[in-house]
């Protein structure tokens, strides 16, 4: 029984997953566009510091108005329509809601919503990998004992690439490495939220048209991002991380199995893993 399988029997009974969405920012937007295409699924409410942001969010995502009109939870649930609310807590004791997304990318605040889903019964998504780098084990951990399930945002890099690893455990390979590609020279460690366009090849013209948001997208290209999702990756699959820091070796595909080893086996990693080179052709690298 997959996913789809799943949501389709929950929609052929007329008990679709009832999910609220906390932030209608890039990513909560994202998930915004997929919603209606979507079966078995209902979206019960969306949470926002600014009401009106979240509806202009909807909007642009190509929602109806009368879709996101609903005047309460209750409203929302009767009538297949969704709440739009400043409230973020409320979301956690609403009978309504099943699912918690989180879409912000706040550590603290992240925190402390995945205590108040443990406390109110509410599965919770992690899109919000700086609250699960800061804390995932501990925040799973306690998720775990409540009975409720905890999990990184699926389709996101993190969880895709922890998705391999389980993958590979599972068909009896040792993983020796895991890690994410993405283009990377030593010269954007010194970008800024003034500079990033520059090295992400755009103009500060079609920036500021497209509404990126500077300090973010900077993060992207300064390896903050990568450092963070890897760090998450660590703790959903018990890789040890460098001890001085996220590595961005120069790698191509052809020659992960030569670069992604222990230093003791020729490669660059730490000898956190005892290998020798005919063990290596029976280990498995993962890469997203």
């Amino acid at each position: 029984m997959n996913l789809a399988t799943l949501m389709k029997k929950r929609a052929e009974e007329g008990n679709p997953v009832r999910v609220a969405l906390i932030g209608a920012g890039k990513f909560g937007s994202m998930f915004l566009t997929q919603i209606p295409t979507t079966q078995g699924m209902h979206l019960v409410a969306v949470a926002d510091l600014s009401v009106e942001r979240a509806r202009a969010a909807l909007k642009n995502s190509g929602w109806p108005d009368e879709r996101y009109r609903a005047n309460s939870y209750s409203d929302a649930a009767k009538n297949g329509t969704t709440f739009v609310t400043e409230d973020v807590m409320s979301l956690f004791s609403a009978a309504e809601v099943e699912v918690v997304v989180d879409a912000t990318g706040h550590p603290e605040a992240g925190v402390s919503r995945v205590l108040a889903a443990r406390d109110g019964g509410k599965h919770i998504v992690m899109v919000n990998v700086e609250a699960d780098a800061f804390a995932g084990p501990a925040l799973a951990k306690r998720a775990s004992a409540a009975g409720i399930v905890y999990s990184l945002g699926y389709g996101d890099q993190p969880a895709l690439t922890c998705e391999l690893v389980d993958w590979a455990r599972t068909s009896g390979f040792k993983v020796v490495s895991a890690g994410k590609g993405t283009r990377y020279l030593p010269r954007f460690h010194h970008s800024t939220p003034e500079t990033w366009f520059d090295n992400f090849g755009l103009s500060r013209e079609i920036a500021e048209m497209a509404g990126m948001n500077s300090r973010l997208q900077n993060s992207f290209v300064d390896g903050t991002k990568s450092a963070i999702e890897m760090a998450a990756i660590s703790n959903a699959t018990g890789l040890m991380p460098p001890s001085d820091g996220l590595l961005f070796p120069p790698c191509g595909a052809h020659d992960l199995s030569r670069i992604m080893i222990p230093k003791e086996a020729g490669g660059v990693l730490e000898g956190i893993v005892t290998l020798t080179r005919r063990s290596v052709q029976r280990s498995v690298i993962v890469v997203e």
